[in-house]
């Protein structure tokens, strides 16, 4: 370890172990404390119940058939449980972010971490809009092409971090 790197505490490299080490415990935790809060519910139960309902649907306006559950407002509280678990996992990304600016950490981890609070933040909004909500099977499709866009939109937001680097 060189003078610069004992004056700054830890090195890169452990910067980023310790912050993949925070985020992964994260997901443990938050998978842990949505399976505590839904336990009334069995939500292995609903898991398996969502996936014993998919079927070959129509997607509208097109020829196309694609897996769908036979009953999308049905599972509710299943995808309560996944709004819960975006939700949670875009505020982790929101304080990895905030440390990775405290630490000063290269833009390009800065930038997909940008891209993941863009991703899990979007798409939390797209379970509860088009999911929780759900009224018309149609909407199933719908969730789908948004969770497209959201990763587009995610992937323009990262490249704009790392334009604005140069």
């Amino acid at each position: 370890m060189n003078s610069a790197q004992k004056r700054h505490g830890l090195s890169e490299d452990k910067k980023e172990n310790l912050l993949t080490a925070i985020y992964v415990g994260s997901i443990f935790i938050i998978l842990a404390v949505i399976y505590i809060i839904h336990l009334p519910s069995s939500l292995w139960d609903r898991i398996v119940d969502f996936f014993s309902s998919l079927t070959l649907a129509p997607v509208p306006g097109t020829g196309i058939a694609l897996p769908a559950p036979s009953n999308p407002a049905a599972h509710i509280e299943l995808y309560t449980a996944a709004f819960q678990f975006t939700i949670a996992l875009g505020a982790i990304e929101i304080a990895i972010l905030v440390i990775r600016i405290l630490w000063h950490s290269p833009v390009a981890r800065k930038a997909e971490t940008l891209e993941n609070i863009v991703f899990w933040l979007g798409t939390s909004y797209l379970i509860i809009t088009y999911l929780v909500n759900m009224t018309l099977a149609a909407e199933w499709f719908v969730f789908w092409a948004g969770i497209i866009l959201i990763f587009g939109l995610a992937l323009v937001a990262r490249a704009f971090v790392l334009l604005a680097k140069r």
